[in-house]
């Protein structure tokens, strides 16, 4: 096992290997469960297993032995991303995307980015159960219960996974399976069933009208705040700003949908993260209520950056709590947080010109909350920035410039030495006159950052030394801040 100083604090990695999406984000017998695609035999995608962790918080993980590994024909080439649900006899059902060989086209190759990436060709994708008992997991006996038979005829069978499972009221099941049309344009299929183990396909739930990349993955549909959210994760975006940034991404879909009838219907769209590295995001619903959402906390355009010798690769995001209001999406970090804070300090009206530190405002495990304003009877400032995990050489930067309503967040100098991403930006056409907060969560490898009370999120992994803890305050002009610093340990 890795050494607890050689991983993040409170965001959940592999035991060994690499990690890539959640998969049956969950809560069953008293405690949350986190599968994800996990590799235990080296730190670069291959081999697709169902790793497995529980908490109590979803802050501090347990882990548990791997909960599925592709020793079958239909999941010979993977067990992919899927979903969990508790049973009517209190068994724990797992869905989920096996890779079986293509018995009858055996040179075609899917023809996904994400599969040029990974080697994921001569097979086509089937979805499989497994019930097990939160800890063990057995396999269901006529798996696929999905399979190609059962595809649609505009959708390819090289590209046809993700099955995200929706109790209705009367109890039965609906099944969203993500798929590429033959136009190469993602959709989501509907499949319906009685028991969740004999399952029929109904209908399309809604297609890309191709303004969203190319392909849809990890779909997950629930309903919030009076409004229905369908969320997807678009392939090969192109940029629409100020809403969406090139690359793979997330965003959700807000609008009504009805059960009975399985139509879907949307009047608004939203990307979820500004950063670089946020990914196929899954949601649940808490005991008290809440929907909180976890995504993979990395990005498909920057898989070989990892830290030099390090025995793990991928984490997860900071579980966030979702709430709709103001016409946007809002997100928080899980207020469980709050139980790990050992000290704190804080500041008040502290004016900032040029740039300065703050005594004891230092770290890598912290949750650093700044609120920014111009100061009275002086001109607006032109930007302020704030630089984290910094020494003589590295630094991150958060830099906001009001008369643009813009904010950066820019790694080009965290030490990673690779021409990909760096460098994102955000619209917060609210804060043009020079009030922002600003919510940094830093856990030693990652900065989470949200802007006016999670209205906007980015997020970015660092690869920059621990031993980079300083941080500074800059503006190009006269601001005034509040400061707060809480030091996080577990």
């Amino acid at each position: 096992m890795i050494p607890p100083q050689d991983r993040p604090v409170y965001h959940l990695t592999p035991p060994t290997g690499w990690m890539n999406d959640p998969n049956g984000f969950s809560f069953y017998r008293g405690s949350y469960h986190m599968f994800f695609q996990y590799n235990p035999y080296g730190t670069s995608w291959d081999t697709m297993h169902w790793g497995h962790a529980v908490s109590r918080d979803l802050l501090r993980w347990e882990y548990l032995p791997a909960a599925l590994a592709p020793d079958r024909e239909y999941d010979c080439g993977g067990c992919f991303s899927g979903c969990a649900v508790t049973l009517p006899d209190g068994r724990q059902l797992l869905m989920y995307t096996g890779l079986t060989p293509d018995d009858r086209n055996p040179g075609k190759r899917n023809d996904s980015d994400r599969a040029a990436a990974t080697g994921q060709n001569s097979f086509h994708q089937v979805q499989n159960l497994a019930v097990g008992d939160g800890r063990d997991y057995e396999k269901y006996q006529r798996n696929p219960v999905i399979g190609a038979d059962q595809i649609p005829e505009e959708c390819t069978p090289y590209d046809f996974r993700d099955p995200k499972i929706l109790v209705r009221r009367d109890g039965s099941y609906l099944a969203m399976v993500a798929g590429r049309g033959r136009d190469g344009l993602g959709q989501i299929f509907l499949y319906r069933s009685r028991d969740c183990f004999s399952w029929e396909y109904w209908k399309p739930l809604i297609k890309n009208p191709g303004r969203f990349g190319r392909m849809w993955e990890c779909p997950d549909l629930f309903e919030l705040d009076g409004k229905w959210f369908l969320m997807v994760s678009p392939m090969e975006m192109q940029e629409e700003e100020p809403k969406y940034h090139n690359g793979h991404g997330n965003m959700i879909l807000a609008g009504t949908f009805d059960e009975e009838s399985g139509e879907f219907s949307w009047d608004y769209d939203q990307s979820i993260d500004y950063g670089i590295d946020f990914y196929a995001a899954q949601t649940l619903l808490t005991e008290d209520g809440r929907r909180v959402m976890i995504g993979w906390m990395q990005n498909w355009a920057a898989i070989e950056m990892r830290r030099e010798n390090a025995r793990w690769n991928g984490q997860m995001s900071m579980p966030r709590e979702l709430s709709f209001h103001d016409g946007r999406l809002y997100q928080s970090p899980v207020r469980e947080i709050a139980d790990y804070y050992e000290s704190e300090i804080f500041y008040k009206k502290v004016p900032v010109s040029g740039e300065m530190s703050l005594y004891g405002v230092e770290g890598r495990t912290i949750d650093l909350e700044v609120t920014v304003s111009p100061m009275q009877d002086q001109p607006l400032f032109r930007s302020f920035s704030i630089w984290f995990a910094m020494d003589e050489k590295n630094h991150t930067a958060l830099e906001f410039f009001p008369a643009e309503g813009r904010v950066y967040i820019d790694r080009t100098f965290a030490g990673s030495g690779k021409a990909v991403i760096h460098r994102r930006d955000c619209r917060v056409p609210e804060s043009r006159e020079g009030h922002l907060s600003i919510r940094i969560l830093l856990d030693r490898y990652s900065a989470e950052i949200f802007l006016n009370d999670g209205r906007y999120v980015m997020t970015a992994i660092l690869y920059t030394d621990l031993s980079a803890e300083r941080i500074s305050f800059q503006a190009d002009g006269k601001a005034v801040i509040d400061v707060s610093k809480r030091l996080i340990r577990m």
